[in-house]
């Protein structure tokens, strides 16, 4: 017997074609992301040869599920077809797409267009045959009800009963219930899809160091301090409350204060430097408190409406258990000394990486599970992963596939800010949320142009951002000299640019500005090495601000979503203005920002109505969230001026003028 051809298919008699199917992320290897309750639309381009008549379903299940839903799919036109379902709770799905000619469909297009009197006597005979088919499929009184109208279909003899008879609609949709999907076409791939908690997408962090919450100067913060704290938190409106690593600190090579490679007495060293002979990744520092301080403080984060994110880095210090217990996890120098991190001409001393390419790697990977294993156990459902693309992926792929495979629910920050694609190369491995380069965007062209990328590239289909202004790590340009107006706008950008943003507090807040040195990004005095002692009270604090944009992101669902975002024009490059709004437009907010945080600018902004609900030459009313002032706005081009030693921002949501019965107007 002869080989088939390479392309041949098992069946040629099947005659669909299906060319694409979307959203597709690199031809299904990795996965699309949705939240819960999100309407997941999928797509796809299904033809035939000839002109018969054409059927599509979307199929989808729970991947831990054997049986497929089905959605029937229509076509708008040019032969692609749609339909969608309801994403469920968190875990992963797998959706595919089937089509096949439908002869009863193309039989009853046929029929509608027939006039000839002999000619619909044939066509009836022929649909007979059709229905007994699909009679043949059915059960109970489907069955007897095509049964009996194939019988009429055979007996019948006058040409408009007929045509009549075989064009009713109710026998129509039985009758499509029980389709000949034998020479059916399948999309060959399961596209997988991962379902996410709400938090996912909308979320609003605020980073501290634990031992910098004491309200002593001088006195090393503890989970008790943190208790304490949450409440200043909660009152600003963040949700996620993310701690630098708690656990013990090495004493080797430990760092001084402002990153000096020898440590003075009394010297606290970097939290990112775990562990020491007492314990590493499953140990609390000493001077924080115990597990059960620990408990206390996830049970007050959830009476207050918040959840503690924790620092999960997976690197060592030199006084870390593992570097004596497990050797062959650590690479070694020439001079047989582990080899520590660094990043020329960068380095760390006190910090030793794990080496990816041990002969232990199952041994290394199971490890480093089990921490995640702990944590999870008491509670944690976020963390904050420390350079991730530092490790190997891999690795990232199996741990976070092993762990939401368990715990659904958990979510992963990662924090690699590195090169494009690997950044989006973690988004795809699993990754919930990303950091971006948002605190380097400052140009309205740079934050136009990327966070356009970010809304409506590719990418969004699995990237998800998260902003943040600063970090420890990261005091910009823009910070260390541009003052309060700084500040204000750069923390506008970020809560309304973004569903998801971060500061780092309560440097942020209380606007620390000093670099270490001209030049640099790292702060002067550093909380990464040092104690720090928190004035909460201090005149002129961000806090009330803070406050105010956190409850304007809850009270307005535009802002909890990214793929609404749409950029419109301004006279001036100082201004820079954006709107994002709801499916249904019921909620619609445009933001202005001034750029410039030292001179007041004016200038003409051109609103795209159509995007914003509004129709043309209506009147709208334009009302500033953040000073409670109201304007009265007709078309499409206004005019605004911001004075950033006043207010760098409006935020503005848009009410439509609504008119009732008794001709009285109002704005809603």
């Amino acid at each position: 017997m002869a080989e088939a051809r390479p392309g041949t298919p098992a069946d040629g008699r099947v005659r669909a074609v299906i060319d694409a199917v979307r959203p597709c992320v690199d031809r299904g290897r990795f996965a699309v992301k949705r939240i819960t309750g999100d309407a997941v639309e999928v797509e796809a381009d299904c033809f035939a040869d000839g002109h018969d008549a054409l059927r599509a379903v979307l199929l989808w299940r729970p991947e831990a599920e054997s049986a497929w839903r089905e959605v029937e799919m229509t076509s708008p036109g040019n032969d692609r077809w749609t339909a969608s379902f309801v994403a469920g709770p968190p875990g992963r799905y797998r959706y595919t797409v089937v089509a096949w000619v439908d002869h009863f469909l193309s039989w009853r297009r046929g029929l509608a267009r027939r006039e000839d009197p002999e000619d619909l006597r044939v066509a009836a005979l022929a649909g007979a045959e059709l229905v007994m088919r699909a009679a043949a499929r059915a059960a109970g009184e489907d069955r007897e009800r095509l049964s009996d109208w194939a019988a009429r279909l055979r007996r019948e003899h006058d040409a408009r009963a007929l045509k009549d008879l075989g064009l009713d609609e109710a026998l129509g949709a039985i009758a499509a219930r029980y389709p000949d999907r034998g020479l059916a076409a399948a999309w060959p791939l399961e596209m997988p899809l991962v379902v996410d908690r709400e938090r996912a997408r909308f979320s609003t962090w605020y980073e501290l160091f634990p031992r910098g919450a004491s309200t002593e100067p001088a006195r090393h913060g503890t989970l008790r301090d943190v208790e304490a704290r949450l409440e200043y938190v909660a009152g600003m409106g963040f949700d996620v409350v993310y701690l630098a690593p708690i656990h013990p600190i090495g004493r080797t090579q430990r760092k001084g204060r402002n990153n000096a490679l020898a440590a003075a007495d009394g010297d606290l060293g970097s939290p990112w430097a775990i562990g020491t002979a007492e314990g590493g990744h499953k140990a609390l520092h000493p001077a924080l408190g115990t597990l059960q301080d620990f408990r206390r403080l996830l049970a007050k984060a959830q009476q207050l409406g918040l959840e503690i994110a924790l620092d999960l880095a997976y690197q060592c210090s030199p006084d870390h258990p593992y570097v004596k217990e497990h050797p062959p996890w650590f690479r070694r120098r020439p001079d047989g000394s582990v080899q520590y991190a660094e990043n020329p001409p960068k380095k760390y001393q006190d910090i030793y990486p794990f080496d990816f390419e041990t002969e232990d790697w199952r041994g290394l990977w199971e490890e480093l599970k089990s921490v995640l294993d702990f944590w999870i156990g008491e509670g944690v459902g976020i963390f904050r992963v420390d350079n991730p693309h530092t490790k190997a992926f891999a690795f990232w792929e199996w741990l976070i596939g092993e762990v939401k495979r368990e715990h659904p629910e958990v979510i992963f920050l990662s924090e690699a800010f590195t090169r494009p694609k690997p950044m989006h190369r973690l988004a795809k491995l699993g990754f919930t949320q990303s950091y971006t380069y948002f605190a380097w965007r400052n140009t309205k062209h740079e934050l136009t142009e990327y966070f356009s990328e970010l809304a409506h590239g590719p990418g969004r289909e699995y990237f998800r951002s998260n902003v943040w202004p600063n970090t420890p790590d990261i005091l910009t340009e823009a910070l260390q000299f541009g003052g309060r107006p700084m500040f204000m706008a750069r923390l506008a950008l970020a809560a309304t640019l973004a569903a998801s943003y971060g500061i780092y507090g309560p440097a942020y807040e209380l606007m620390e500005a000093a670099p270490r040195e001209p030049g640099s990004e790292e702060y002067l005095d550093s909380e990464k090495y040092q104690l720090r002692h928190w004035d909460l009270e201090r005149p002129g604090s961000l806090r009330a601000f803070a406050a105010l944009l956190n409850r304007i992101r809850r009270e307005n669902a535009a802002l909890q979503s990214d793929w609404s975002l749409r950029f419109f024009a301004t006279d001036n490059d100082s201004l820079l203005c954006y709107a994002k709004t709801t499916p249904a437009r019921d909620n619609a907010i445009v933001v202005v920002v001034n750029l410039d945080p030292h001179n007041a600018h004016s200038g003409w902004i051109e609103l795209d109505l159509r995007t914003l609900g509004v129709e043309e030459g209506s009147q709208y009313q334009m009302h500033d969230l953040l000073s409670g002032a109201r304007f009265l706005w007709q078309g499409a081009r206004n005019f605004v001026r911001l004075d950033p030693a006043r207010a760098p921002a409006h935020i503005f949501r848009l009410r439509r003028r609504v008119r009732r019965e008794q001709d009285f107007d109002y704005f809603l």
